[in-house]
Protein backbone atom coordinates (compact mmCIF):
# COMPACT_ATOMS: atom_id res chain seq x y z
CA UNK A 1 0.00 0.00 0.00
CA UNK A 2 1.16 3.40 -0.93
CA UNK A 3 0.49 6.97 0.01
CA UNK A 4 -0.66 8.60 -3.22
CA UNK A 5 -0.68 12.13 -1.82
CA UNK A 6 -2.19 13.81 1.64
CA UNK A 7 -4.52 16.97 1.84
CA UNK A 8 -5.23 19.11 4.37
CA UNK A 9 -8.86 20.27 4.89
CA UNK A 10 -9.74 23.22 6.95
CA UNK A 11 -13.20 22.57 8.46
CA UNK A 12 -15.08 25.62 9.45
CA UNK A 13 -18.47 26.12 11.08
CA UNK A 14 -21.14 27.70 7.90
CA UNK A 15 -21.30 30.86 9.35
CA UNK A 16 -17.64 31.74 9.28
CA UNK A 17 -17.04 29.68 6.21
CA UNK A 18 -17.25 32.79 3.76
CA UNK A 19 -14.81 35.11 6.09
CA UNK A 20 -12.35 32.12 6.57
CA UNK A 21 -11.98 30.70 2.93
CA UNK A 22 -11.43 34.14 1.40
CA UNK A 23 -8.73 34.91 4.06
CA UNK A 24 -6.96 31.29 3.68
CA UNK A 25 -7.03 31.68 -0.20
CA UNK A 26 -5.53 35.43 0.48
CA UNK A 27 -2.39 34.39 2.47
CA UNK A 28 -1.56 31.14 0.74
CA UNK A 29 -1.75 32.75 -2.66
CA UNK A 30 -4.31 30.21 -3.95
CA UNK A 31 -7.71 30.45 -5.58
CA UNK A 32 -10.81 28.77 -4.27
CA UNK A 33 -12.51 26.75 -6.70
CA UNK A 34 -15.98 26.73 -7.30
CA UNK A 35 -17.85 24.94 -4.32
CA UNK A 36 -19.42 21.41 -4.69
CA UNK A 37 -21.18 18.81 -2.54
CA UNK A 38 -25.15 18.71 -1.58
CA UNK A 39 -24.95 21.73 0.35
CA UNK A 40 -22.01 23.63 -1.22
CA UNK A 41 -19.50 22.79 1.74
CA UNK A 42 -16.89 22.13 -0.16
CA UNK A 43 -13.89 24.17 -2.01
CA UNK A 44 -10.25 24.02 -2.97
CA UNK A 45 -7.45 26.21 -2.53
CA UNK A 46 -5.91 26.11 -5.80
CA UNK A 47 -2.37 26.99 -5.76
CA UNK A 48 -0.76 29.19 -8.80
CA UNK A 49 1.21 26.70 -10.03
CA UNK A 50 1.40 22.73 -9.15
CA UNK A 51 -1.43 20.52 -7.68
CA UNK A 52 -3.95 21.17 -4.90
CA UNK A 53 -3.63 19.76 -1.19
CA UNK A 54 -5.75 22.18 0.52
CA UNK A 55 -9.40 22.19 0.95
CA UNK A 56 -11.64 24.01 2.60
CA UNK A 57 -15.02 22.57 4.21
CA UNK A 58 -17.98 24.25 6.06
CA UNK A 59 -19.58 21.69 8.92
CA UNK A 60 -22.64 21.91 10.51
CA UNK A 61 -21.30 21.55 14.01
CA UNK A 62 -18.56 21.84 16.21
CA UNK A 63 -16.32 24.23 16.30
CA UNK A 64 -14.37 22.89 13.17
CA UNK A 65 -10.40 22.23 13.18
CA UNK A 66 -8.20 20.36 10.72
CA UNK A 67 -8.32 17.02 9.15
CA UNK A 68 -6.31 14.74 6.74
CA UNK A 69 -7.11 13.43 4.02
CA UNK A 70 -4.65 10.30 2.51
CA UNK A 71 -5.26 9.12 -1.02
CA UNK A 72 -4.17 6.13 -1.91
CA UNK A 73 -5.27 3.64 -5.04
CA UNK A 74 -8.61 2.05 -5.15
CA UNK A 75 -7.48 -0.58 -4.83
CA UNK A 76 -5.58 -0.29 -1.58
CA UNK A 77 -8.28 1.94 0.15
CA UNK A 78 -9.72 -1.04 2.08
CA UNK A 79 -6.33 -2.19 3.02
CA UNK A 80 -5.77 0.85 4.69
CA UNK A 81 -8.91 1.30 6.73
CA UNK A 82 -7.84 -2.48 7.87
CA UNK A 83 -4.54 -1.25 8.82
CA UNK A 84 -6.07 1.98 10.57
CA UNK A 85 -8.19 0.02 12.82
CA UNK A 86 -5.67 -2.72 13.45
CA UNK A 87 -3.41 0.18 14.79
CA UNK A 88 -6.38 1.41 16.97
CA UNK A 89 -8.55 3.62 14.87
CA UNK A 90 -11.90 3.82 14.88
CA UNK A 91 -14.90 4.08 11.89
CA UNK A 92 -16.24 7.75 12.69
CA UNK A 93 -18.64 7.76 9.34
CA UNK A 94 -18.76 7.22 5.62
CA UNK A 95 -19.28 9.79 2.64
CA UNK A 96 -19.83 8.71 -0.06
CA UNK A 97 -16.55 6.43 -1.08
CA UNK A 98 -14.67 8.06 2.03
CA UNK A 99 -14.42 6.59 4.77
CA UNK A 100 -14.05 9.36 7.87
CA UNK A 101 -11.99 7.89 10.92
CA UNK A 102 -10.32 8.29 14.05
CA UNK A 103 -6.82 8.19 15.61
CA UNK A 104 -6.65 6.44 18.82
CA UNK A 105 -6.08 10.03 20.35
CA UNK A 106 -9.14 11.41 18.39
CA UNK A 107 -7.63 13.19 15.41
CA UNK A 108 -9.71 13.06 12.14
CA UNK A 109 -8.95 11.62 8.97
CA UNK A 110 -10.40 10.30 5.74
CA UNK A 111 -8.95 7.20 3.28
CA UNK A 112 -9.99 8.76 0.20
CA UNK A 113 -8.50 7.61 -3.43
CA UNK A 114 -6.57 9.78 -5.76
CA UNK A 115 -3.06 10.12 -7.55
CA UNK A 116 0.26 12.12 -6.70
CA UNK A 117 1.21 15.61 -7.99
CA UNK A 118 3.57 18.35 -7.81
CA UNK A 119 4.13 21.33 -5.31
CA UNK A 120 5.65 24.40 -6.11
CA UNK A 121 7.76 25.05 -3.20
CA UNK A 122 9.46 28.20 -4.57
CA UNK A 123 7.40 30.31 -2.59
CA UNK A 124 8.99 32.80 1.00
CA UNK A 125 6.02 31.00 2.51
CA UNK A 126 4.29 27.05 2.34
CA UNK A 127 1.37 25.78 4.60
CA UNK A 128 2.63 22.20 4.37
CA UNK A 129 2.37 20.81 7.97
CA UNK A 130 -0.63 19.61 9.89
CA UNK A 131 0.66 19.74 13.64
CA UNK A 132 -0.94 17.26 15.87
CA UNK A 133 -1.36 18.45 19.63
CA UNK A 134 -1.68 15.51 21.71
CA UNK A 135 -2.38 15.22 25.53
CA UNK A 136 0.88 13.76 26.92
CA UNK A 137 -0.87 10.45 28.49
CA UNK A 138 -1.54 9.67 24.63
CA UNK A 139 1.35 10.69 22.87
CA UNK A 140 3.66 7.73 22.46
CA UNK A 141 1.09 6.16 20.98
CA UNK A 142 -0.53 8.40 18.62
CA UNK A 143 3.47 8.98 17.34
CA UNK A 144 3.40 5.14 16.81
CA UNK A 145 0.40 5.24 15.22
CA UNK A 146 0.74 7.72 12.65
CA UNK A 147 4.38 6.37 12.05
CA UNK A 148 3.29 2.41 11.80
CA UNK A 149 0.03 4.10 9.49
CA UNK A 150 1.87 6.06 7.14
CA UNK A 151 5.51 3.89 7.02
CA UNK A 152 7.30 7.24 7.58
CA UNK A 153 9.68 7.41 10.26
CA UNK A 154 10.01 9.68 13.09
CA UNK A 155 12.49 12.15 14.20
CA UNK A 156 12.85 14.24 18.01
CA UNK A 157 13.30 17.94 17.08
CA UNK A 158 13.22 18.94 20.67
CA UNK A 159 15.51 18.20 23.42
CA UNK A 160 12.44 17.49 25.73
CA UNK A 161 10.95 15.06 23.26
CA UNK A 162 7.90 17.56 22.92
CA UNK A 163 7.48 17.64 19.28
CA UNK A 164 8.11 14.57 16.98
CA UNK A 165 8.66 14.91 13.38
CA UNK A 166 7.68 12.14 10.66
CA UNK A 167 9.91 12.26 7.32
CA UNK A 168 7.89 12.60 4.36
CA UNK A 169 8.39 11.52 1.03
CA UNK A 170 10.15 14.18 -0.99
CA UNK A 171 6.93 14.32 -3.18
CA UNK A 172 4.26 14.51 -0.69
CA UNK A 173 2.81 18.06 0.36
CA UNK A 174 1.68 17.71 3.63
CA UNK A 175 4.32 17.11 6.53
CA UNK A 176 3.02 15.57 9.86
CA UNK A 177 4.21 16.85 13.26
CA UNK A 178 3.18 15.26 16.61
CA UNK A 179 3.38 17.85 19.99
CA UNK A 180 2.65 17.05 23.18
CA UNK A 181 0.70 19.15 25.42
CA UNK A 182 1.38 20.50 28.34
CA UNK A 183 -1.90 18.98 29.76
CA UNK A 184 -4.92 16.14 29.02
CA UNK A 185 -6.98 18.99 27.01
CA UNK A 186 -8.25 16.59 24.14
CA UNK A 187 -6.20 16.19 20.90
CA UNK A 188 -6.60 18.73 18.01
CA UNK A 189 -5.02 19.66 15.27
CA UNK A 190 -3.54 23.07 13.56
CA UNK A 191 -1.78 23.87 10.42
CA UNK A 192 1.32 25.34 10.10
CA UNK A 193 3.66 27.34 7.56
CA UNK A 194 6.76 26.80 6.57
CA UNK A 195 8.37 30.78 5.83
CA UNK A 196 11.50 31.49 4.67
CA UNK A 197 10.75 35.60 6.34
CA UNK A 198 8.63 34.84 9.36
CA UNK A 199 8.25 38.65 10.50
CA UNK A 200 7.87 39.39 7.39
CA UNK A 201 5.05 36.78 6.52
CA UNK A 202 3.29 38.11 10.00
CA UNK A 203 2.89 41.00 8.91
CA UNK A 204 1.66 40.08 5.39
CA UNK A 205 -0.66 38.04 7.79
CA UNK A 206 -1.87 40.51 10.26
CA UNK A 207 -2.41 42.87 7.02
CA UNK A 208 -5.02 40.28 5.78
CA UNK A 209 -6.47 40.03 8.86
CA UNK A 210 -4.76 37.73 11.29
CA UNK A 211 -3.57 38.69 14.67
CA UNK A 212 -0.30 37.72 16.61
CA UNK A 213 -1.53 35.49 19.62
CA UNK A 214 2.03 35.14 20.75
CA UNK A 215 5.64 34.87 19.72
CA UNK A 216 8.28 32.14 20.18
CA UNK A 217 11.86 31.17 19.16
CA UNK A 218 10.98 29.39 16.15
CA UNK A 219 7.29 30.31 15.67
CA UNK A 220 4.41 32.53 16.18
CA UNK A 221 0.63 31.62 16.73
CA UNK A 222 -1.62 33.29 14.55
CA UNK A 223 -5.39 33.82 14.71
CA UNK A 224 -7.19 34.12 11.31
CA UNK A 225 -10.40 36.50 11.25
CA UNK A 226 -12.67 33.40 11.50
CA UNK A 227 -10.63 32.34 15.35
CA UNK A 228 -8.76 29.86 14.35
CA UNK A 229 -5.15 28.91 15.65
CA UNK A 230 -2.70 28.38 13.13
CA UNK A 231 1.87 28.88 13.32
CA UNK A 232 4.00 30.74 10.72
CA UNK A 233 7.34 28.77 11.06
CA UNK A 234 10.83 29.16 10.86
CA UNK A 235 11.66 26.37 8.17
CA UNK A 236 12.50 26.15 4.93
CA UNK A 237 9.53 25.77 2.42
CA UNK A 238 11.76 23.94 0.19
CA UNK A 239 12.36 20.98 2.22
CA UNK A 240 9.68 21.16 5.20
CA UNK A 241 12.73 21.52 7.50
CA UNK A 242 13.52 24.03 10.40
CA UNK A 243 16.14 26.26 9.98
Amino acid sequence: MQIRWMQLFLDTPRADAATSWAYWAEVTGSTLSPVRGEHGQFATLLPAHGDAWLKVQAVAEGPGGVHLDIDIDTDDRAGLVAMALELGATVQATYHDAVVLRSPAGIVFCATVGDGGTVDRHVDALADQACLDIPPAAFAAEVAFWRDLTGWAGSEISDDDEFVSLRRPTDMPVRILLQRRDDETPASAHVDFATRHRDAETERHVRAGAEVVKAFRQWTVMRDPAGRIYCLTDRDPATGTPY
